[in-house]
């Protein structure tokens, strides 16, 4: 697997495991983290991204729409009106820093990367907006790839854990996510973006039961045989809510399960609210796993 180069940044796979820490700049997140609900976006964008960076964060994942499932869409216009600001921000205060841009929309993406972002991550995996994969491969951008079965109308709400979707139906979990990550493969082949300038991400929470969430981490090293870097996105989910009986802002220990566990089974990046007691445990994952025999 190559290495990836971003700018001064190199990604040098299986070396170590990198963090992305998450800027929901939102008035919704699930996890209870929504920049816009915290005051000025820009000020607590910039507060939370220092504190991220100081900790060893790799990668600042700036999002403007709201994946928590119940969640109101939000139109591309509104969605630049949150971020751009966020990312010329951080741009100015941090001009090292890395960021990816979290939407599925083509025209916010442009205007992310224009702003300074270096990655794209879509949840939709190229497949909600035809002109995406033409707006990374103009800039040669990475991009992140995510499976996603989500159904807006299958959602179970219980007050103390939040909203989960339901889950869709499977005949085998790991095939069918496989099969469907290589769907968007080749639609970013398609588009001229190469091989390593690819991420996948098995998508958990999205369109999956609690019983497929621990299977998806369980048997990560099958997604990684595809070929790609993985990005493990287990941070606070539901699927941890409903194990532990635990709402999003008592679901760090679960997620240190999750994130140690998938870095067992070959987790290359993984995306975290809670970045500094998160980034300890991949630094001990990581002198485990890759201890000399």
């Amino acid at each position: 697997m190559k290495q990836l180069q971003i700018a001064n940044h190199t990604f040098d796979w299986g070396s170590r495991t990198y963090v992305m820490g998450i800027l929901n700049v939102t008035p919704d997140s699930f996890s209870g983290d929504g920049i816009i609900a915290q005051g000025d976006a820009v000020q607590v964008s910039f507060e939370q991204a220092r504190c991220f960076l100081a900790a060893g964060c790799d990668i600042l994942d700036v999002g403007g729409e709201s994946t928590r499932p119940g969640s109101q869409l939000v139109d591309a216009a509104a969605e630049k009106k949150r971020v751009i600001p966020v990312i010329e921000a951080l741009i100015r205060e941090f001009p090292d820093a890395l960021i990816s841009i979290d939407t599925y929309k083509a025209e916010v993406a442009e205007a992310a990367l224009t702003a300074g972002a270096r990655i794209v991550n879509d949840v939709w995996a190229l497949r909600a907006d035809p002109g995406l994969s033409k707006v990374v491969f103009s800039f040669q951008c990475p991009v992140i790839l995510m499976h996603n079965r989500s159904n807006p109308a299958s959602v179970e709400v219980k007050e103390h854990l939040g909203n989960a979707y339901t889950g869709s139906e499977y005949k085998n979990l790991i095939e069918e996510v496989k099969r469907e990550l290589m769907d968007s493969v080749t639609i970013a082949r398609a588009a001229g973006i190469p091989d390593e300038r690819i991420i996948l991400d098995p998508g958990i929470g999205f369109g999956k039961t609690v019983d497929h969430n621990l299977e998806l981490i369980c048997r990560l090293d099958e997604i990684r045989s595809l070929g790609f870097p993985v990005l493990l996105g287990a941070s606070r989910k539901s699927f941890i809510g409903y194990t532990l009986d635990l709402p999003p802002d008592q679901r760090v220990e679960g997620t240190a399960a999750a994130v140690a566990v998938g870095i067992t089974r070959g987790a290359d990046i993984v995306r975290v609210h809670d970045v500094e007691p998160i980034r300890r445990v991949v630094k001990m994952t990581d002198a485990i796993v890759r201890a000399k025999k």
